[in-house]
């Protein structure tokens, strides 16, 4: 029996890939591949393709330059969602902190249903306009 390919990491495009990189960095906890840190010398952040990890190494999101992205206008269907991923958190409380802490990072709120009993959950879009999930399980 053969082997399976090993899952790496989840790619986003966008138009600005530092940016992107950076909010997504903020919000989850997630540290730069070494390497791809921003520029300390005053040299151009030219950078077209950043990988985060986790502290320990584990990647977890690499952020690709693309200049003809067009964020997804979902719900509407104008500009199809393709992809979105979802966090997790462990209650309500930690639900309204992390959808504060993505607001604050420049996300937009796109579906509130904070109210629900079964599955408290917030859909917002990242500021390349990925949607994610972020819910209590």
């Amino acid at each position: 029996m053969g082997t399976y390919p090993a899952y790496v990491h989840t790619v986003l495009d966008c138009q600005r890939p530092r940016e992107l990189a950076e909010f997504y960095r903020r919000l989850l906890g997630l540290v730069y591949r070494p390497g791809d840190e921003p520029p300390t010398d005053g040299s151009p952040d030219d950078a077209d393709w950043l990988v985060l990890t986790r502290p320990d190494g584990t990647r977890q999101l690499a952020i690709q330059e693309e200049p003809e992205h067009r964020p997804t206008t979902w719900p509407d269907h104008t500009v199809p969602q393709q992809l979105h991923v979802d966090y997790l958190v462990e209650s309500v409380e930690e639900l309204e902190r992390h959808k504060g802490i993505a607001l604050g990072l420049g996300a937009e709120l796109r579906l509130d249903r904070s109210d629900d009993e079964e599955e408290p959950l917030y859909v917002l879009a990242d500021p390349a306009g990925h949607t994610f999930c972020l819910y209590v399980g």
